[in-house]
């Protein structure tokens, strides 16, 4: 129980730097929008279920960078697409041709 705790204290200190970090982002105006608008920021964990070590429906945040936000994105569990698709999502979005990274499928639907 204590050790909980001290989890749930240490993500919620994660979250609130990350929202100081996107609020930051968000106040530099740019010529095109702000910098947020221009910057993709990528916040998540590589282990879905910390208890068995399992890598599968993993928790990933990505604010910025003109993709569509203010979803919640829940993909099939039984048949997951691989984070590598989101790293293409993101090498697209930067204009990046590139149609295969790592384990890569193809993209992720539903982020633009």
């Amino acid at each position: 129980e204590a050790k909980l705790k001290q989890l749930e204290e240490i993500e919620i200190g994660q979250m609130e730097l990350l929202n100081e970090l996107l609020q930051g982002l968000n106040e530099v105006e740019e010529t095109n929008g702000t910098l947020l608008d221009n910057t993709m920021v990528l916040y998540g964990c590589h282990m879905g279920d910390a208890n068995i070590h399992n890598n599968k429906n993993l928790p990933v945040i990505l604010a910025g960078g003109g993709f569509k936000h203010g979803q919640h994105l829940a993909f099939n569990s039984d048949n997951n697409a691989p984070l590598a698709n989101l790293y293409v999502s993101m090498l697209e979005n930067m204009g990046i041709d590139k149609s295969k990274f790592a384990s890569s499928t193809g993209t992720l639907t539903g982020l633009s």
